[in-house]
């Protein structure tokens, strides 16, 4: 049995904290090849995650909240925002399923935030993730003016 506790959720929270990427991941599948990908995910405002889709082979992607709160948004083929939700415990929205070939990202809107995270497998690092050319690399310059971008588009403050 694989428990999902306070203790384990901070632990992990902890080590995304301190990660110079501000998150980390925690699987609990054993091996890449899994048939279904499973993890939490731990983040800290300001991270990036740079927009993506799963396709060839298509995949589905699920994140549901455990401590804190996350942006989730999705985009079209130009990099226009086409849906997003706020996930958040305590305000009783849970999860949100991705489908395939659909652009996306997440941001995290509170410190310690973490969310479980399911993905259709098996892992195949040069196959996983199509990137957005329209939004910036990981850790290039324009990374933390983009998310501003997209959290004023939409109104939303982070705490």
């Amino acid at each position: 049995m694989i428990k999902i506790d306070e203790a384990l959720v901070s632990k992990i929270s902890e080590k995304g904290k301190a990660s110079d990427r501000r998150r980390t991941m925690h699987n609990f599948h054993s091996r890449s090849d899994d048939p279904v990908q499973r993890m939490i995910n731990a983040i800290e405002p300001w991270s990036y995650v740079r927009p993506h889709k799963h396709e060839n082979p298509d995949k589905r992607e699920v994140f549901i909240i455990l401590r804190g709160s996350l942006l989730v948004v999705e985009f079209d083929d130009a990099g226009r925002i086409t849906d997003h939700i706020i996930l958040n415990a305590e305000n009783k929205i849970f999860g949100v399923e991705i489908a395939p070939q659909i652009w996306h990202t997440i941001i995290s809107l509170e410190k310690k935030t973490a969310v479980y995270e399911l993905k259709d497998g098996p892992y195949i690092p040069l196959t996983d993730k199509d990137f957005a050319a329209w939004a910036p690399k990981e850790s290039e310059v324009g990374t933390k003016e983009y998310i501003e971008n997209i959290l004023t588009f939409l109104g939303i403050t982070t705490a």
